[in-house]
């Protein structure tokens, strides 16, 4: 079977992705590098941060960069490594809070996808799948979101949906 060179996870709110994108790479060597897009503004945002430290351990790099990813993933990159950017749910909340062109920076991911030489998983949220927002806000970035994930799913060699903490392989690599 083909390995993929970089697969996007998606899931839900709590439904195992980042667990599950961890354990991609720990079954591999080389270089672990974990590029965390999130900007702890609260205590549970916080908490959730030093949760995720605390389970990945010391054999995890941990590079924090809420809007920089283009850049962090070109500075990353190499055939040794092996590289989990988590997640691109709050690296799209990051771009619209800094009013940066999304679709820009949309592109110049898949770029930087596409040229990559080591392993790489992107994790992403889920969010076309429940209710309407009832505000306009709200429904810009679920739209953004879903563009997003589509964009980066057709670059990825391989996607996997995790729902209740169960792998759905929707696109597998191929020759």
């Amino acid at each position: 079977m083909l390995k993929p060179r970089s697969t996007l996870v998606l899931g839900g709110a709590a439904s195992g992705k980042s667990i599950y994108a961890e354990g991609l790479l720990t079954e591999c060597k080389g270089r672990f590098l974990y590029i965390a897009t999130a900007k702890p503004t609260d205590g549970e945002m916080f908490q959730k941060v030093s949760d995720h430290r605390s389970r990945r351990g010391k054999l995890w790099t941990t590079i924090e960069e809420p809007l920089g990813l283009v850049e962090a993933l070109e500075r990353s990159d190499g055939s040794e490594a092996l590289i989990l950017v988590d997640c691109l749910t709050l690296w799209l909340s990051n771009l619209m809070e800094a009013q940066m062109d999304i679709l820009m920076e949309t592109k110049r991911l898949v770029a930087a996808i596409n040229e990559g030489q080591g392993r790489l998983i992107l994790v992403s949220n889920e969010t076309g799948s429940g209710m309407v927002p009832d505000n306009a806000l709200a429904r810009r970035f679920r739209n953004l979101q879903g563009r997003l994930n589509q964009e980066i799913a057709a670059a990825a060699d391989e996607v996997i949906l995790i729902t209740a903490g169960i792998p759905l392989i929707l696109k597998k690599p191929t020759v």
